[in-house]
């Protein structure tokens, strides 16, 4: 069988593939759950052979048992971790970016996904307040994105004091600060992250890393990183307060705001972000509450001629995309092969408008605001921290971490919700993050009743 040549094997299976996916645009999106290996072997068997299961087979191994054993993000109430929620188009537009075998990587190769990923980037940008000469490239997570932010902070701290560099780097965070900065800083990147004290809300402020600084010295002190919609709390760190500090101790001020960055298209909620204007890298993702599909992390520098010194490989072979002078994307993060994943973003943007993404924002905020009230209404729940954004964090009255454990466990026999235990203050709790549009107050509700 050749396996690059159009038959009428892919023709029917092309067809069996369209009306699975349509069926999935068309249906209540099904929550579905974990299956454990040994039951997956036996439903599933050997896939993997010398001469193949033959197409429809193998889609059949996946639409009825390996499907079923894979979670859907987008489920209303599916509040665990940080959902996911595209648009119906920003998924059709997925199956085209797929079939199109486009490279994302240069201007020379796909100029025009590169100018359609960039009209995205400026719309961020513009929310942000960063000036017209900012620009950056969409990659795979916010893992990708903090890390590439960072490496550019540090080359350029590098370009500045050359000889004179510290032997030690350091980096501002905090303990709400997401795990994958810490990681990137110690485990990628061999940098020590300088730990500031959190306010009772959870937020990094300005005089916490102003004092923070003074105390542990500010010798090797690079950057600062402040998140806007910390993923457990939800909360909005004291943007104006740091970015004020980072320019007294000429710090980078970077700002993750993975889920809680796209709230700046929500006027009801655009003075918590005050300060973000300053930043010099910020980030958001798309798949989280800008309803684009997985995975898709927007990162926009201030500067971005310090991030394509930091980031620009230099090969022979690459010569001719180097020399271009245009805009690469590799040129501005860990990468250099890159899916142009910022088009299914890009198309929904697009024919939606920017005051459709506005209203479905501001609808679940709303939804949370309702939340928060439905949850303080019941005695035997506590609703642990006011919220900034659309994540609520708060507790049964007397359970222990295994009665969370049990709990979320029933919910997910059932398939009726999946909302999982978080801890706060060292104590055992839970959380709702509510990013989807399709989630309602009856949902919560429903939910909260299971606890009574």
């Amino acid at each position: 069988m050749d396996m690059h040549r159009y038959s009428q094997e892919t023709e029917a299976l092309a067809q069996s593939m369209m009306r699975i996916a349509l069926d999935r645009l068309r249906m209540d999106a099904p929550l579905d759950g974990p299956v454990d290996a040994q039951e997956l072997g036996r439903r599933a068997g050997q896939t993997i052979t010398p001469s193949g299961l033959g197409g429809e087979q193998a889609l059949r191994v996946w639409t009825d048992v390996l499907a079923p054993a894979t979670m859907s993000v987008d489920h209303p109430r599916y509040l665990a971790f940080i959902p996911g929620a595209p648009t119906e188009v920003a998924t059709l537009f997925d199956l085209v970016l797929s079939v199109s075998s486009l490279y994302g990587g240069s201007w020379l190769e796909s100029s025009g996904a590169v100018y359609a990923e960039n009209q995205a980037l400026r719309w961020i940008a513009d929310l942000v307040g960063m000036p017209a000469a900012a620009g950056g490239c969409f990659v795979q997570g916010g893992t990708v994105g903090n890390l590439s932010a960072l490496v550019a902070a540090r080359y350029g701290m590098r370009e500045r004091l050359g000889a004179a560099l510290p032997p030690r780097l350091r980096a501002a965070v905090t303990d709400q600060t997401h795990s994958s900065v810490v990681y990137a800083l110690r485990d990628v990147m061999d940098v020590d992250p300088l730990f500031v004290q959190v306010d009772e809300r959870g937020r990094m402020t300005g005089p916490a890393l102003r004092e923070a600084l003074v105390r542990e010295g500010a010798d090797g002190v690079f950057a600062a990183v402040a998140t806007s919609g910390t993923t457990n709390l939800g909360v909005v760190d004291d943007l104006a307060g740091i970015a004020e500090v980072c320019r007294e101790y000429g710090l980078w001020f970077h700002v993750d705001g993975a889920y809680g960055g796209a709230a700046l298209a929500a006027p009801s909620v655009r003075h918590l972000f005050t300060g973000i204007e300053h930043a010099d890298s910020f980030i958001v993702d798309p798949h989280k509450w800008l309803f684009g599909p997985f995975d898709c992390c927007a990162l926009v520098y201030r500067d971005p001629e310090v991030a394509r010194r930091a980031h620009t490989q230099h090969a022979g072979y690459l010569d001719a995309i180097n020399d271009a002078g245009e805009w690469n994307p590799s040129d501005y993060g860990v990468h250099l092969s890159r899916r142009a994943r910022g088009l299914p973003f890009w198309f929904s943007l697009a024919m939606h408008g920017s005051d459709s993404y506005r209203d479905a924002i501001e609808s679940t905020l709303q939804v949370a605001r309702r939340g928060a009230d439905e949850i303080r209404s019941r005695p035997y729940l506590e609703l642990l921290v006011e919220p900034d954004l659309t994540v609520l964090t708060f507790k049964r009255v007397g359970w222990t971490a295994e009665d969370y454990a049990a709990w979320t466990q029933r919910l997910l026999d059932q398939g009726y919700a999946f909302v999982t235990p978080t801890t706060h203050n060292g104590e055992p709790c839970t959380r709702f993050a509510i990013i989807n549009p399709r989630t309602t107050v009856s949902d919560l509700t429903g939910i909260l009743a299971t606890m009574s």
